[in-house]
């Protein structure tokens, strides 16, 4: 009885309204400071001003939040490492950040690099180490049960093609573009399914199968496991499934899980394995893509595009913010 009353309680728990445009705030701070540094070809240094930024802007916040999903464990990351705690005190807040999506895109100013967050209450977020993770997601059509992660891809696409009532060579798979993926590519496309290659940023690839203007039908592959999280704060908010495994290369891998607190390392993990509880999730762009525009500058103003959405109400919103000023970077 007591631990129905337990589970009850946390689902029902809320998040202060607040904090649905308090995290596009936070966002738009690091896609400001990110965007200052595209094309500049110097992925790490685009990564901290991001970092710093979004770390000053949570700070801010009336939150206890602890970083469940950051951007390493504390000795590898001064900043927004896993554990660390932000904010001026409040209600206990899961924060789940990735401030430069797509470093490599950004440096590089290609398509689609954005700034990421979401937020949902104490206990919500899967403490997910920094190792990679195979995904399996789905848009909302879908009913439970049609995918499994442990099955063969054309397998998972016959049943996506049964469930759309569609051809299996109507369907497009999202995938990262790795030498990795070859033997996953080749089988998608042997069972005469198209394949969308992406370059970086697997958090709006798993979105992408939400929406229903992107032609994606699936997202397939490994990326990171934080992201994961992150990918699934979002479908939690806009409908969708995702399935997730934890892949470990080595020993100290294993032993990073274990310490904090993963013990079955062949789980399988549902949505809301990754994310439970009320839950919001934002980005703000920073190079343009198919989801979001970046930023804009023009003279001392900065013009950011978001989009921010809310488990609870099941609403997206898309944001768009004159900042009359911005903190312009001291370049060397």
């Amino acid at each position: 009885m007591q631990a129905a009353q337990q589970r009850s309680f946390f689902e029902n728990a809320a998040l202060p309204r607040s904090l649905v445009m308090d995290a596009v705030a936070v966002c738009e701070m690091a896609a400001i400071a990110a965007a200052q540094l595209r094309g500049h070809g110097d992925e790490k240094a685009a990564d901290q001003v991001a970092v710093d930024a979004m770390r000053r802007a949570l700070n801010e916040l009336p939150i206890r939040g602890t970083v469940v999903i950051g951007e390493g464990e504390r000795d590898e990351a001064p900043m927004l490492y896993i554990g660390e705690n932000v904010g001026q005190g409040g209600p206990a807040v899961d924060i789940a950040l990735d401030p430069l999506e797509g470093t490599t895109i950004c440096a590089k100013n290609m398509p689609g690099s954005m700034a990421t967050l979401a937020f949902a209450t104490e206990g919500g977020f899967l403490y997910a180490p920094d190792v990679y993770m195979q995904k399996l997601a789905v848009g909302d059509s879908m009913p439970e049960g049609t995918i499994d992660i442990s099955a063969p891809a054309s397998q998972n696409l016959t049943r996506v093609a049964q469930a759309k009532n569609r051809a299996v060579s109507d369907l497009t798979v999202c995938i990262l573009d790795r030498p990795r993926h070859v033997d996953l590519i080749a089988e998608v496309r042997a069972v005469g399914a198209r394949v969308n290659l992406i370059g970086d940023g697997d958090v709006a690839g798993v979105i992408s199968v939400a929406d229903p203007n992107s032609g994606i039908d699936v997202y397939m592959g490994s990326g990171g496991a934080p992201e994961g999280v992150l990918a699934a704060a979002a479908l939690r908010c806009i409908g969708g499934q995702i399935q997730g495994k934890l892949l470990f290369r080595n020993d100290d891998e294993r032993g990073r899980a274990t310490k904090i607190g993963i013990t079955d390392f062949n789980r399988t993990y549902s949505t809301m394995d990754l994310a439970r509880g009320h839950v919001v999730f934002c980005a703000s762009g920073v190079t343009t893509g198919s989801l979001l525009q970046g930023v804009r500058f023009a003279g001392k103003k900065a013009t950011t595009s978001s989009i921010v959405m809310d488990s609870q109400s099941g609403q997206m919103r898309v944001v768009e913010t004159v900042h009359p000023t911005y903190t312009a970077l001291v370049r060397q």
